[in-house]
């Protein structure tokens, strides 16, 4: 039995679950979000938990059950409180400002990178050096903090670019000059 699978999911107050079928929908005070649950788990919706059950132990039951579960807890968290991830831009006259549905970012290319930013996503830069990307959904939120990091990932000689708060940097000792 899968340990994640099988603890139900709080639904808090102010969210709303419902089922169609395979189709999971969920509602609440921050948007609506949705699932398709692939065959071979079932979800069984109570007053004040979900909880999901396999009909089988099949290895495709075993490996979609725990995922499910997870999947729903996600939804329910991000439509009740939402998901955030923090960047922070390092270097000498590095920034970053939003334009628009735009965030545009000056990180020592030749031109400054217009990157658009996704419906469903809410982009703040503050002292235009922290980014903090939200959002109800965790994957998209994680996706798109991962490909603003990836338009300049840090360097390990001066850790220079663009870098998740708190993440640490792994630096190496330049040249030596004459000896």
């Amino acid at each position: 039995m899968s340990r994640i699978g099988k603890i139900p999911v709080q639904i808090p107050a102010g969210v709303k679950i419902s089922q169609d079928h395979a189709l999971i929908k969920v509602e609440g005070p921050k948007g609506k979000l949705s699932l398709e649950v692939p065959k071979g788990v079932d979800v069984i919706l109570g007053e004040k938990a979900v909880e999901v059950k396999r009909p089988s132990d099949g290895r495709r039951e075993r490996s979609f059950h725990g995922l499910v579960r997870t999947l729903i807890a996600n939804m329910v968290k991000g439509v009740s409180s939402g998901f955030e991830k923090s960047l922070e831009v390092a270097g000498v006259g590095y920034r970053a400002e939003v334009a628009g549905k735009n965030l545009k970012l000056i990180i020592g290319f030749s031109a400054p990178i217009e990157y658009a930013i996704p419906e469903g996503i809410q982009i703040k830069v503050d002292k235009q050096v922290n980014i903090l990307v939200s959002g109800i959904d965790k994957q998209l939120v994680g996706r798109v903090a991962a490909e603003i990091r990836s338009l300049k990932k840090p360097e390990p000689y001066k850790g220079k670019g663009i870098k998740y708060v708190g993440e640490q940097i792994r630096r190496k000792v330049g040249k030596s000059v004459g000896a």
